[in-house]
């Protein structure tokens, strides 16, 4: 997961915190600009049950804004290449945002917005 969103979202990395007598491990993604998301793992977690391909309650999706309308598209064609799930092509929204929707390696929804 912190591969992932380095190379294809250029985030930058913390390095590993580590919480030995929890078995917990996190990283601090940070993005450009005020934005930060902790990947955490904890091997006595269980799998989410839901469709990631579906809506369900609690996170639905986060998006993270790539400047451009090229720059969606671009991006979307080469997480499709790499093996990555569309989930619904670049669109503009009724609301009037350029996006598309792709699932990261854990099946999260990630919005990539111009």
């Amino acid at each position: 997961m912190r591969n992932f969103y380095i190379h294809y979202f250029d985030a930058s990395s913390d390095e590993a915190y580590f919480n030995h007598s929890r078995d917990f491990k996190s990283y601090f993604l940070r993005f450009d600009g005020d934005c930060a998301i902790e990947l955490m793992q904890m091997p006595g977690i269980p799998k989410s049950k839901n469709d990631p391909r579906k809506q369900f309650s609690g996170l639905t999706h986060f998006a993270i804004q790539v400047g451009s309308k090229q720059k969606v598209n671009a991006l979307t064609e080469q997480l499709r290449k790499d093996g990555f799930q569309v989930v619904s092509e670049p669109r503009t929204t009724g609301d009037g945002f350029y996006e598309s929707v792709i699932l990261d390696p854990e099946g999260n929804r990630v919005e990539i917005v111009a």
